[in-house]
């Protein structure tokens, strides 16, 4: 048998563990993740590849109803990434019945001819008699070509899903150097995990109103240590003052958490200057969406 590759498209609601199930199968940190809705704002290609098979996955917003411009822009992605793949993964977390949210998805995905799996995600969560009858439900619909279970924080059944996956694939060649997992620069990677550290840090204070945008990446002339500038855009100064918060302790905790992942990443010491600006509105600026890479 010949070499396997091909794309698949991860699509799903909005916090069902999508970019969690991304970074389990790639081996890395790549997409960040929160437990707020909404955290994956545009399209991340993540690439697993071995001696037999190179699988690239999409990662892709979740698919909700959208409130400004920049929420228009994330839905067209995922919308539009079924198409031209080899495989479709459907991702669905622990509900106990298939959701409002789940099938207007699957009015989606209705009549498209590329492979749906439909991947029940969190079945560390659930009891043997509720994934039974969720399986059930999905099963009825008739519009999938295999269902698996797993869990994507435990790790739980993910070679059987890349197993599944592979079977899919056509014969293909490696279209990525085998030790490249992403089409993301380090650039847009670093101002990703700033802004997982804001949602963690800030928890219900901030809504989604926030961008980060990464201005410098240089290193410092005679050490090997990167000096890394990047601006935190808000859409209100009461949202800044919580950024920055008392004394500047919070803006100091999200911004040592972030330089700790950004080492990880970059495999060197970082020094990491921050700055919170206010741009109103922003998510509903073509202008400021388009500088900020949402095309």
């Amino acid at each position: 048998m010949g070499y396997k590759s091909g794309f698949v498209t991860i699509i799903g609601r909005p916090n069902v563990g999508k970019s969690t199930l991304i970074n389990r199968l790639i081996g890395e940190k790549i997409a960040i993740t929160s437990d707020k809705p909404q955290t994956t704002r545009t399209r991340i290609q993540c690439i697993l590849t071995t001696d037999t098979h190179q699988v690239v996955f999409l990662d892709t917003p979740g698919i909700h109803k959208p409130k400004h411009k920049l929420g228009e822009y994330m839905v067209k992605i995922a919308q539009e990434t079924v198409r031209d793949v080899d495989v479709v993964l459907f991702v669905v977390d622990d509900s106990t019945s298939i959701g409002a949210g789940d099938r207007y998805i699957m009015d989606q995905l209705e009549g498209i001819e590329t492979p749906i799996i439909l991947v029940m995600n969190k079945i560390d969560k659930m009891a043997q008699e509720q994934f039974n009858k969720l399986y059930e439900a999905y099963e009825k619909t008739g519009l999938f070509d295999r269902i698996i279970g797993i869990s994507a924080s435990e790790g739980a059944n993910l070679y059987s899903l890349i197993d599944t996956i592979v079977g899919y694939m056509p014969e293909g060649p490696q279209y990525f150097p085998g030790d490249m997992i992403t089409d993301q620069t380090e650039r847009v990677i670093v101002a990703e995990i700033i802004r997982e550290k804001i949602l963690h840090y800030t928890e219900q204070e901030i809504p989604h109103g926030i961008a980060v945008e990464t201005t410098l990446m240089k290193m410092i002339p005679d050490k090997d240590i990167m000096e890394i500038h990047a601006t935190i855009y808000c859409e209100r100064k009461s949202h800044k003052g919580i950024i920055i918060g008392k004394n500047g302790r919070k803006l100091k905790g999200i911004g040592k958490s972030a330089r700790e992942d950004i080492e990880k990443l970059l495999g060197k010491k970082v020094y990491l200057e921050l700055w919170v600006k206010i741009k109103e509105d922003w998510r509903n600026s073509e202008g400021i969406l388009k500088g900020l890479g949402y095309e």
